[in-house]
């Protein structure tokens, strides 16, 4: 039974939720700035579609063997800690970003970002579990993912507005000085998480840690589940900004008014469906977002030019089924781990999302043919696939919730 306890926050709890939110915020934005900067950054860069798709997966792919090499020491130490030394390498990589001169570069540099920072969002989700119940992570998740739309809103607008007076290059410098700010949050009032650190546990090897969390069946169900969800979201980002320009006939300096009115729009959705997620059911409003995308989705790859109310309208629909599916498939992940493999399992859950969105950005970039006059052919087709991916893991987060997590009375407890 939910008790009052598990319905109110404490102000700390707040404190910790509005943190992690722009700590988020400071991850999601230097990810999301690759795709509206693209038109610029590609001619600077001479990098063509399928050389662009490589620089955004090889964040993907060093975010994932990252992961996979953290999760045997992600339960071994204080989560603050590990929090702080993956996001000064984040920055350290983002800094290497903004001095990029040539596509060569520019991808080490996300190598490098990729490698720190696609690992603080599996911290970020282990300090979720640790310090509130199921019966909260909804809005938690909810209220964390308005870093989503405070990109949309702030980061992107601003850094498009900075990238056409000063240069590509100086939205990454912007993201460096923000990012410090929350760093030095994190070190003065972040109070120690080791609470998992007291629980007793069989595997004291690294490598003997990670093997029993790879070899967990249910575990294996959900890492599956996360790939499939990856694919589809990958494929489409990488070119969204040139699809709109070149397909959609949207001016370049309409960008940032798309972004901010997205971006306004879903800033109220995100604590709306975490609410929704935990008063009406988890799967429920995971199955309701997995509709709205599959129809939205379709619709939008197959658009060609449109008024900009329209793309605007769109857009906001199609946010509103990616938060109702992105929420309530993290608040159903967080209760498959026991305490003990909770940070393994979320790195390696973080890993097979990004070698698994990293690979489908490279095929999108081969399936996506640009021609001379910037039009994007075959756009479509990701529609497609993304429509089988999301079909697939209605019945896999059924299977999940049905088996493992409904009928456990443990996973309802406060941590």
């Amino acid at each position: 039974m939910t008790t009052k306890n598990d319905v109110t926050f404490t102000g700390y709890q707040k404190f910790v939720v509005a943190l992690l939110a722009f700590l988020q915020f400071t991850i999601i934005l230097d990810f999301m700035i690759m795709s509206p900067l693209g038109a610029a950054m590609m001619p600077a860069l001479k990098m063509g579609p399928s050389q662009f798709g490589i620089v955004v997966s090889a964040y993907a792919f060093s975010a994932g063997i990252s992961g996979l090499l953290a999760s045997g020491f992600a339960d071994r130490y204080d989560r603050k800690k590990m929090l702080l030394f993956f996001y000064a390498g984040f920055l350290l990589g983002t800094l290497f970003c903004a001095m990029a001169p040539s596509y060569q570069f520019m991808l080490a540099a996300r190598i490098v970002t990729g490698l720190f920072g696609g690992v603080i969002g599996s911290v970020v989700l282990a300090i979720t579990a640790d310090l509130f119940a199921l019966s909260q992570r909804g809005r938690v998740m909810g209220f964390i993912q308005t870093a989503f739309a405070a990109s949309q809103i702030l980061g992107i607008p601003v850094g498009l507005y900075i990238s056409n007076v000063w240069g590509w290059h100086a939205p990454f410098f912007m993201i460096v000085g923000v990012s410090l700010i929350a760093g030095v949050v994190i070190l003065i009032y972040l109070k120690p998480i080791d609470g998992h650190l007291k629980i007793e546990r069989v595997n004291h090897n690294a490598f003997n840690h990670m093997k029993t969390t790879v070899m967990n069946e249910k575990y294996l169900y959900g890492f599956a589940a996360t790939a499939l969800m990856s694919i589809g979201g990958f494929m489409l980002m990488p070119f969204g900004t040139d699809f709109t320009v070149n397909n959609l006939k949207i001016s370049m300096t309409d960008l940032p008014l798309i972004y901010l009115v997205t971006g306004v729009a879903t800033i109220f959705i995100g604590p709306l469906v975490g609410k929704m997620s935990d008063s009406f059911g988890k799967l429920r409003t995971f199955i309701f977002g997995a509709i709205v995308s599959a129809v939205m989705v379709v619709y939008y790859t197959n658009m060609g030019p449109s008024p900009l109310i329209t793309v605007m309208i769109v857009n906001t629909i199609m946010f509103i089924g990616i938060f109702s599916r992105m929420i309530p498939s993290q608040a159903l992940m967080s209760a498959l781990p026991e305490p003990a493999h909770r940070g393994s399992f979320m790195a390696i859950n973080a890993s097979m999302q990004q070698i698994s969105g990293g690979v489908a950005a490279v095929i999108a970039g081969y399936i996506v043919v640009k021609k001379p006059d910037g039009f994007l052919e075959h756009f479509d087709i990701l529609g497609y696939v993304l429509v089988g991916t999301v079909t697939i893991t209605v019945f896999m987060m059924k299977f999940i919730n049905d088996k493992y997590i409904r009928h456990d009375a443990s996973v309802m407890k406060k941590p």
